[in-house]
């Protein structure tokens, strides 16, 4: 059984050229699942710490199909099976006169999958987060460049994670619990 994400390891670090050389180092030793913290962006860090699986887009295409063909099932069940209405000598399965509406509900499912998906992925609505108890941590937002081994990763292990961070020569390391 996997530990839970909410713990790890925080190490802080003193500038934005030692937290970029943490995660490559971290990286390069195996770690896969690091969080890094900075007051301002840091170039090169998004792609040191590796890439992230993104599935929002093929749920923004799976809700846009759904909002689409089942508006069409929808307008055309409405038109032909239940209630079929002689409108100026058309067929009851008149496709042009569904598209408008279709194509509106296609952006809205779209629009509310990508929107929900977003919200999932990102953990929200939270309250709290396990980093918010590091008394260091409110130094992120301010002069603090911070990386967080979580305790999810694969390789993670109390003391062995512990010393690879330790080898980096943070300013401090700190536990994060849940």
């Amino acid at each position: 059984m996997s530990a839970p994400r909410e713990q790890g390891w925080l190490a802080r670090f003193d500038d934005a050229n030692a937290l970029l050389l943490a995660v490559r180092e971290l990286r390069a030793l195996g770690y896969t699942q690091l969080e890094a913290y900075a007051p301002y962006p840091v170039e090169g860090l998004a792609e040191a710490l590796g890439p992230v699986r993104n599935r929002i887009p093929l749920l923004v295409l799976l809700g846009g199909l759904f909002g689409g063909f089942g508006t069409l099932w929808l307008e055309w069940y409405a038109s032909v099976v239940d209630y079929p209405i002689d409108v100026g000598g058309r067929p009851d399965a008149s496709w042009p006169a569904f598209v408008p509406a279709a194509l509106e509900m296609t952006i809205l499912f779209a629009a509310l999958f990508g929107i929900a998906g977003m919200l999932f992925a990102n953990g929200l609505p939270r309250l709290n987060h396990p980093l918010f108890g590091v008394p260091r941590f409110d130094a992120a937002s301010r002069d603090g460049f911070f990386v967080w081994l979580r305790a999810d990763d694969p390789r993670f292990d109390v003391h062995q994670s512990h010393a690879d961070l330790a080898r980096l020569a943070p300013l401090a390391i700190d536990e994060v619990g849940p």
